[in-house]
């Protein structure tokens, strides 16, 4: 036979020192109960937490690889826009240092590049979503590229334009070189800053200087009209060429001048000779090219006379020629 399980209580009565049965009423039990159905709801409410906190129900589950290859493809996009606005930014320095500059049209400032698109709270928004930081990242540099390319377009319909009628301006803008330099041997001190040779201090040298014997050709660089031949402190012997669009040219230190004032010349024509003149420690012509007013480095109006490997040397001497000769 199975043994049975006594559930009565008993307790012993003080007075008679007896075991007296223990009658539980309604209230008792309805306090068990409770006690019973409150635990067994905390262990619930305990168990589902957990049970959601480790383990996701099939859709969050779902949810949570949408979302990890979601920010896999926008980190991808991220960086496909980083590596066209390399592409961009380089088409840009060309834009403004070499098309531009051979037309005679102003560099785009960078404002107007890189002009605002959208309001910042704007982009403030989209971070303040549910974990869309990276989304108003990515918008950001789309707004951007959108902005550069626009503007990029507007620059080349205005370049186009204005090499429809370029063709005398190529002929008068500075192009070759003011003496026969083929080998690139008569460069003597670049543009920037140099060593003066006879104060010994550093000052800015607004050309470039090209050495060569007493008598040596000197040529003008472009088409043009002489609007000074003459001496001038410091330059010794002088021709100034102004060659419209804004350019002009200056040829110093010359021994004889071949040229005068009004007088129309085109590119190659012998306008001096190589001298000595002025301010000058050996034969050679200083050379400067001004556009708007202002020197500018003669090295980038070469491009009708040397080659891309011969230009990467000119560029590479100029700047290691620390002394000028004027």
């Amino acid at each position: 036979m199975k043994p049975t399980i006594n559930t009565r209580r008993y307790r012993i009565n003080p007075e008679t020192l007896q075991l007296e049965r223990v009658e539980h009423g309604v209230r008792y039990w309805l306090r068990r109960s409770g006690r019973y159905l409150i635990g067994g709801i905390c262990l619930g409410v305990v168990f589902f937490y957990v049970y959601h906190a480790f383990f996701p129900s099939p859709r969050e589950a779902a949810l949570q690889s949408q979302n990890r290859t979601l920010t896999a493809q926008l980190k991808m996009m991220e960086r496909q826009v980083d590596q066209i606005q390399v592409v961009l930014d380089d088409i840009a320095q060309r834009d403004d240092n070499l098309y531009r500059a051979l037309l005679g049209a102003e560099p785009i400032p960078q404002s107007v590049r890189l002009g605002a698109t959208r309001q910042i709270s704007y982009y403030d928004s989209l971070a303040r979503m549910s974990n869309t930081q990276l989304i108003a990242d990515v918008q950001r540099k789309v707004d951007l590229l959108e902005k550069e390319l626009y503007v990029q377009a507007k620059s080349y319909d205005e370049i186009l334009q204005l090499a429809k009628n370029q063709e005398v301006r190529m002929e008068n803008i500075p192009a070759i070189q003011p003496v026969l330099n083929k080998n690139l041997k008569h460069m003597a001190s670049g543009y920037g800053w140099r060593i003066d040779p006879v104060y010994h201090i550093r000052r800015f040298h607004e050309g470039m200087d090209f050495s060569a014997p007493i008598g040596t050709d000197i040529f003008a660089t472009g088409n043009g009209i002489v609007v000074y031949a003459g001496w001038r402190q410091g330059y010794g012997e002088t021709v100034e060429i102004d060659h419209g669009f804004g350019y002009a040219t200056r040829y110093a230190h010359c021994h004889k001048l071949k040229v005068r004032v009004g007088q129309k010349v085109k590119r190659g024509d012998v306008i001096a000779l190589v001298g000595n003149t002025g301010k000058s420690t050996g034969p050679h012509v200083h050379y400067e090219v001004h556009y708007q007013g202002r020197p500018i480095d003669p090295r980038n109006y070469y491009f009708y006379d040397l080659s891309p490997e011969d230009y990467d040397k000119m560029v590479q001497l100029s700047s290691n020629m620390g002394n000028m000769m004027d």
